[in-house]
């Protein structure tokens, strides 16, 4: 019998997971939060809060049919650039299909923002397919989510040690217009998920915070920092040497875009954007 108010958080110890699962938290839900190192400092830290820890791992069926045993709710998360592109889509998919046969009720889908627009980026389009197999599976509620790039993005260690040394390095032109989220907004949002499961029933909502350009971004780092900050196109075919996905990713930017309604969206569900500046001005850049 499903636990009613417990809800299974894949990837519980990573950026969505975990704001999804502390937001969850603060509101009074059980959780279940599913890690691969129960024993990691982010576990310890969401036990003290009140989480239970359960050890599974996408690749491994048995474990996640143990973790998903009477769950109410669950949340699905994939990590495309750690599992790369088949593997994700496997996970995502095995996820849903033994969330489906272990009776949980509601499932939300962390997708990515435009996955439905045949953008052709490769972890874009096996999103979709995810997405597909969840709708096709028939669970009795469903919402999926499509955040934009994340803010975090930028305190990845490379990305940070040039902010420090007054370079904002993106692959993307210095005109584009590139949306973004702060991972906060999809805790809140992953929380609105499970709490109006029956009003969202079968919604897939693109969300996003806020809609700069590379320069403007520059400048607002240049503010926060306290030093200067200066935006660096980085050459496209630097980034395809490393990977053909990101480059196809940033090169969509460029021609096409994200395309959420930032202030309708935030209207309808009652949550606040953060603005790149707000968000930036709480980073430690020392």
């Amino acid at each position: 019998m499903a636990n009613d108010n417990m809800v299974l958080v894949s990837g519980a110890t990573g950026k969505q997971g975990g704001a999804i699962a502390r937001a969850l938290l603060g509101r009074g839900w059980k959780v279940r939060a599913m890690t691969r190192k129960p024993g990691g400092e982010p576990a310890r830290q969401l036990r003290e809060l009140g989480a239970e820890i359960v050890a599974a791992d996408m690749d491994d069926e048995a474990s996640l049919r143990a973790a998903l045993d009477t769950s109410w709710g669950a949340l699905s998360v994939q990590n495309t650039w750690e599992a790369g592109v088949e593997r994700e889509e496997e996970e995502g998919k095995r996820f849903a299909r033994v969330a489906k046969e272990t009776g949980v009720q509601h499932i939300v889908y962390q997708s990515v923002g435009s996955a439905h627009r045949h953008t052709g980026i490769p972890h874009f389009e096996n999103k979709w397919r995810i997405e597909e197999t969840i709708r096709s599976l028939g669970f009795p509620s469903h919402v999926i989510l499509r955040p934009v790039a994340f803010m975090e993005n930028l305190l990845a260690p490379e990305s940070l040690a040039g902010i420090r040394n007054g370079v904002f390095a993106f692959g993307i032109h210095p005109d584009t217009r590139l949306q973004s989220i702060a991972v906060r907004d999809i805790g809140a949002y992953g929380l609105l998920a499970f709490e109006r499961a029956a009003e969202l029933n079968g919604r897939a909502i693109d969300i996003a915070g806020d809609e700069l350009t590379g320069p403007e971004m520059a400048r607002i780092l240049s503010d926060v920092t306290g030093h200067r900050v200066e935006f660096q196109q980085t050459p496209i075919e630097q980034i395809r040497a490393f990977s053909e996905d990101l480059a196809s990713n940033l090169e969509w930017f460029d021609r096409v875009g994200y395309n959420v309604d930032i202030e309708k969206t935030s209207s309808e569900f009652g949550i606040l954007p953060t603005r790149f500046h707000s968000w930036a001005a709480q980073q430690n850049w020392s």
